[in-house]
């Protein structure tokens, strides 16, 4: 059985391990093997985190360089980071919404995420096979919530058919177990954004 090597990053505060906690309980519901770890010593808010997901049979949770076949990005400047990982051909799914890190902020930087998204697509046909950049202003403005980018990502990955056999019923069944109920309705509409 091959297996599906899948990195999650963004910064601390956008859901970054939610989704991937989720992503591997959904695998694990189809019977499947997973073996993850995240990266999360800079996890506050503002800070880098990462995870790695392993669907299929492995002996390790950690992601070489140049083996992933998707990066789920809630941040372009994190995507962009994370691209050592991306195996040639392989699938990109980011945001295009810019979250300044601290220290950026302190030195009066003007980082924006279009320059990302631009790097990103000048690799497309070369190191990256398909890119998906989500408008995610538009999407949390019409879903009416800053919260929930992390399942606008997944639910993406997952109507590409990029997760394997995951669905997007699958993770809802996780978030059932994960999130509290009060949560369900708005993050269920947020894995069926259809503006993408």
């Amino acid at each position: 059985m091959s297996v599906t090597n899948i990195i999650l990053c963004g910064v601390g505060g956008q859901g970054t391990v939610l989704a991937s906690k989720l992503t591997a309980a959904a695998s694990m519901s189809r019977g499947l093997e997973v073996r993850s770890a995240e990266t999360i010593g800079m996890a506050q808010r503002g800070g880098s985190v990462m995870s790695y997901l392993r669907i299929g049979e492995s002996f390790t949770p950690l992601i070489l360089n140049g083996c992933a076949d998707l990066i789920i990005g809630f941040e372009p400047a994190e995507t962009v980071r994370a691209l050592t990982y991306l195996k040639k051909g392989g699938t990109v799914i980011t945001s295009d919404r810019a979250m300044m890190p601290v220290t950026a902020a302190l030195k009066g930087s003007d980082y924006e995420g279009k320059r990302m998204t631009d790097y990103l697509k000048s690799l497309e046909g070369d190191l990256i096979g398909k890119l998906v950049i989500v408008n995610t202003d538009s999407a949390l403005k019409d879903l009416g919530s800053s919260k929930v980018m992390n399942m606008v990502l997944l639910g993406a990955a997952a109507r590409g058919g990029y997760l394997g056999a995951v669905t997007i019923d699958d993770i809802k069944d996780a978030l059932v177990k994960k999130v509290k109920p009060q949560f369900h309705e708005l993050n269920f509409k947020a894995l069926e954004y259809a503006e993408i």
